[in-house]
């Protein structure tokens, strides 16, 4: 619990300003975050949050900035996956609560608050979460709106808010439980407790654990892979997995079906079942 208590004690003060803006693409100005193309082919698209200070406190700033170079790295057609990350001592401990401690009710409902979180749900191409520290409130669900999650083994993820007299509000009650289901979601949720990296691969919230000087390559690894092939295929079975999480079986399993006679309509899967045929490594077009 103190532990808690300085973490929030953190993230309640003024946020940091960052003297230095970081720049990316066509004249794109960033000041809290960080990012640059990764891999051997320059395939995959780094993202790293960066306000140490704040121990990556989730501002609207930020949130803005991590949208924007979003819709840049959808748009690149050399990107074929994306990476999202943090620091070593916090993927993100949570929302700004500077920013939010003298909202209303009319402040959050009419101008829609947290409503451009979720974007990161909307992009096409998948993306990795590489979580290594704390991933608490919505860092946790930050990181749970990425397609996979690769935790470092000193990684904590939680939802404390109750702690702060209110209750996740960028999709944490809901995705957690689906996650790990409605026992250890209603406890992480009532209490505030958090989970370890170990635990929350038990659970089923994170793919793999990595020491945390490993954790990023790992990552881009897994993403280079991802890269590698059809972007265009690639999409439709990210659309595939999340229709899981939103149908029933019966429809899940229709709308699997329309997708997979999709592909027969693309160079790509012709392509790639005469690479298996002919014993050799498959050039996909993306189309």
């Amino acid at each position: 619990m103190a532990t808690l208590r300085v973490l929030f004690s953190r993230l309640c003060r003024p946020p940091p300003r960052c003297s230095v803006l970081r720049r990316f693409g066509s004249g794109t100005n960033f000041q809290y975050i960080i990012t640059e193309k990764k891999g051997k082919s320059n395939n995959v698209g780094l993202i790293q949050l960066n306000r140490p200070k704040a121990l990556n406190a989730l501002c609207n700033g930020l949130i803005e900035e991590l949208n924007q170079a979003l819709e840049i790295f959808e748009a690149d057609p050399a990107v074929g996956a994306i990476v999202l990350t943090g620091g070593e001592k916090a993927f993100a401990a949570g929302a700004d609560i500077k920013e939010m401690q003298n909202q209303t009710f009319q402040d959050c409902y009419s101008g829609k608050f947290l409503s451009h979180w979720d974007q990161l749900t909307r992009v096409k191409k998948p993306i990795i979460a590489a979580v290594n520290g704390y991933a608490l409130g919505g860092g946790c669900e930050l990181a749970m709106m990425c397609d996979i999650i690769y935790a470092g083994e000193k990684a904590q993820f939680g939802q404390p808010e109750i702690l702060l007299g209110t209750i996740p509000g960028a999709g944490g009650t809901q995705r957690l439980t689906r996650a790990v289901g409605k026992s250890l979601a209603m406890e992480m949720v009532l209490t505030g407790d958090r989970i370890s990296a170990q635990d929350a691969k038990q659970a089923g919230l994170v793919s793999k654990i990595f020491p945390v000087e490993k954790l990023i390559e790992e990552t881009i690894h897994c993403a280079e892979k991802i890269a590698g092939n059809s972007k265009i295929i690639v999409a439709m079975a990210k659309e595939s997995v999340n229709a899981a999480f939103e149908m029933t079986l019966t429809e899940g399993n229709k709308l699997e079906k329309k997708l997979f006679y999709s592909t027969f309509a693309t160079d790509d899967r012709k392509e790639g079942m005469a690479a298996f045929v002919e014993k050799r490594k498959a050039n996909f077009k993306d189309n």
